[in-house]
């Protein structure tokens, strides 16, 4: 009877992490799409709002690192609970980077609030829709543990990676043609790279989510081409 009752609690905590985690993952997706926002609209008190609410995030961060190692001491979880839970101390870290990045983000928008717009911004809206599309979808895969799906994020990081190429030759040709353009458009691209490792986190949610279901770790090894 005893026993019954502790798998049930274990459950219901198993539970509780992983709404603790989606709960974070909304805040960071929040953030993503403010800072995105208030780069095409030139809002910086929008990005001041992003930069005052990463303490909230960091703050969760370090609950639900707290409840996993709980867990690990109080419940010595094996096999696929064991995965689980250290799935989600790695998922939890990615996320609290992901919003790092958008705070960085936001800290160059107000920088680049203070000149002329450079140019219209094409590339980089597109490039932001992609990582958000590609957060969204790995979170996606964890609640249903949805590997065809969390495979799709790995590869979508390609056309994140092709958007940063372009965006560096189009700034490079500005750099180069008037240098007055010079800490415009390298604020734009650091904006770009933050972008491109927003995505490269979104993948290790995604090659998480394979080692969840599957038990394989598939980092640094390359899919086979279909």
């Amino acid at each position: 009877m005893l026993e019954g009752h502790i798998y049930r609690t274990f459950d219901l905590e198993l539970k509780e992490l992983k709404e603790k985690l989606l709960y974070e993952g909304g805040l960071v997706e929040k953030a993503i799409n403010n800072a995105i926002k208030a780069l095409l609209e030139r809002n910086s008190e929008l990005a001041e709002e992003v930069i005052e609410d990463d303490p909230i995030v960091n703050a969760l961060e370090v609950e639900i690192d707290e409840f996993c190692l709980k867990l690990l001491a109080l419940r010595q979880p094996a096999a696929r609970d064991l995965r689980f839970i250290t799935t989600a101390i790695k998922i939890n870290y990615d996320l609290e980077r992901i919003g790092d990045m958008a705070v960085n983000i936001c800290e160059r928008v107000q920088e680049l609030n203070q000149e002329p717009i450079l140019k219209p911004y094409i590339d980089l809206p597109m490039m932001a829709e992609t990582v958000q599309l590609m957060l969204k979808e790995s979170l996606e895969a964890f609640v249903r543990e949805d590997v065809a799906m969390a495979r799709k994020v790995t590869k979508d990081d390609q056309m994140v990676d092709q958007l940063l190429d372009q965006i560096f030759r189009e700034l490079l040709t500005y750099m180069m043609q008037d240098m007055k353009t010079i800490s415009r458009a390298t604020r734009v691209l650091f904006i770009a790279k933050y972008l491109e490792r927003m995505a490269d986190h979104a993948v290790n949610i995604a090659e998480l989510v394979i080692f969840l279901v599957e038990g394989k770790i598939i980092r640094h090894m390359k899919e086979p081409r279909e």
